[in-house]
């Protein structure tokens, strides 16, 4: 969408052909139970990545809000609450740790992470440095050293004592993606890296209206600039030279095009091609893709009243809810679903999306007190089911409820709003589920292993990152170079590199 915007404004013909009944894939509102009228961001849910520049330079009538608190994770009787408040966070820390230490060591990791975004965020929308250049713009070695070069649990392990401070901190690393804290590749660093750095801030903040608000604005946008928007139109074949093959109904349809920009996976952009991913890319494409990751979403009638009698709900909920994330607790729950089990107590993060934004929750809905609550579990890839879709989503969502309840002074159950069929207003996605809907191969919300937001070949140095053996082929998704999820950089990225042609 991003790209197309870019290019119909640009004055060049645009078709988009979306295979689902709605355009904006992953980035869309639903209203998702029967009778109730909130529209959840069923997939994704926050913004980080999307730049100021790229809303500034189409225009587009999007507000996003900022939340005063960053997350809340209880511990014992207590809990931990990270806010914009540095007096209540600094108490915070040392009635859980125990020490200063800790709060010392989160300020210098955090301090360091804010350079490293304020001096490459920028670089994201420019074409590729290379590592040397983009190192010499950090300037800064022993951030450098811990976000590119290091194991992230090395770096944990030196900075802070406390095992749920370190298991808050290496969650970024885990969003969407399977790996231990001291995995070799490095891909849990990637992760954590496009987790700290949006706008030059590292801030996740709430799109008003939901997810679907951005995709209308950029729909508006392309369709003002001429381009022709077609949902309902599966791709079933491409040719280098920039024919598409697509059915839509009943028909099958050929369209050509100068250039064709992919928002699919790599490896699904391949198989449309006839070619192995390595070839397309020209480059080792890495492990297969495999998401790891439940999404639910539910509806409640109320918050539900913690175990820390301390805080308010609204307060806990309000920023990123840790459940049972601490570092051995992460490493625990790797192991098991390494083993092939689903882990006894998932590890999960939530938030409350109505908190920050009740424009998504009906007039009705909203006197009665519902709020919505987004939960997104860790630890859950795509093999664990295989073969076994519903049974293991039956399994893997009990599993992850019960979770949330041990930090619950009631089970969340007793929350949940019932639909206009008397059903508990839960829904669940498991990677398989996202594969299905959304064409994520299996269920991976990067399309691939994030890359590091340089060229690692010194030929692809100036390059935008977009590009594929095939001159008229570009990648505008989130598996390109400097990609994931929400961003539209590589959309603008590719509108660029056609642009420059």
């Amino acid at each position: 969408m991003v790209a197309a915007s870019y290019l119909a404004r640009a004055g060049r013909r645009v078709l988009v052909l979306e295979r689902r009944a709605e355009l904006g894939g992953a980035a869309v509102s639903f209203r998702a139970f029967d009778g109730v009228d909130v529209r959840l961001s069923r997939y994704s849910y926050l913004v980080s990545l999307l730049p100021r520049k790229i809303i500034a330079e189409l225009a587009l009538p999007v507000r996003l809000r900022r939340r005063s608190v960053s997350s809340y994770t209880p511990a014992g009787s207590g809990g931990l609450l990270v806010t914009d408040d540095h007096r209540r966070t600094a108490e915070s820390f040392r009635a859980v740790t125990g020490s200063d230490r800790d709060l010392a060591g989160w300020r210098q990791f955090y301090a360091g992470t804010a350079r490293v975004a304020e001096r490459i965020f920028g670089t994201l929308t420019e074409p590729l440095p290379s590592r040397a250049a983009l190192r010499a713009r950090v300037a800064d070695e022993p951030a450098w050293r811990a976000l590119f070069e290091q194991p992230l649990s090395l770096t944990l392990e030196q900075s802070f004592d406390s095992d749920l401070v370190r298991g808050i901190v290496l969650t970024d690393g885990l969003i969407g993606t399977f790996a231990r804290a001291d995995e070799p590749s490095l891909r849990q660093n990637r992760c954590l890296l496009y987790h700290v750095i949006g706008n030059g801030t590292g801030d996740w903040d709430v799109p008003v209206g939901g997810m679907g608000a951005i995709t209308a604005s950029l729909a508006d946008v392309a369709a003002a600039g001429g381009a022709e928007l077609v949902c309902g139109a599966e791709v079933l074949a491409a040719d280098p030279a920039g024919e598409v093959r697509y059915r839509r109904g009943d028909a099958e349809h050929r369209v050509h095009g100068d250039h064709l920009l992919a928002n699919i996976s790599p490896d699904t952009l391949a198989g449309l091609l006839g070619e192995p991913v390595d070839e397309l890319l020209g480059e080792l494409a890495g492990d297969r893709p495999e998401g790891a990751q439940l999404k639910v979403n539910m509806v409640l009638s109320r918050l539900p009243r913690l175990r820390d009698t301390s805080v308010d709900p609204k307060a806990a909920f309000a920023g990123t809810f840790h459940v049972n994330e601490g570092y051995r607790q992460l490493a625990d729950a790797y192991a098991e679903a390494a083993a092939g089990r689903i882990p006894a107590l998932p590890p999960c993060e939530i938030y409350c999306h109505s908190l920050t934004d009740p424009s998504i929750v009906g007039a009705g809905e909203r006197a009665a007190g519902a709020q919505t609550l987004t939960l997104f579990g860790l630890h859950l890839p795509a093999r664990l089911f295989a073969g076994r879709n519903d049974a293991a989503r039956a399994e893997a969502l009990a599993a992850t409820l019960a979770s949330l309840d041990s930090a619950l002074a009631e089970p969340i159950e007793d929350c949940l709003l019932r639909d206009a069929n008397g059903k508990p207003c839960v829904e669940a996605k498991t990677p398989l589920d996202l594969e299905r809907e959304l064409g994520l191969p299996a269920g991976h919300i990067f399309h691939r292993d994030l890359s590091w937001p340089y060229a690692s070949d010194p030929e692809r140095v100036g390059r935008w990152g977009v590009e594929t053996r095939h001159d008229r082929v570009l990648l505008c998704g989130a598996g390109a170079a400097r990609g994931g999820g929400v961003s539209g950089i590589p959309g603008r990225n590719a509108a660029m590199a056609v642009l420059g042609r």
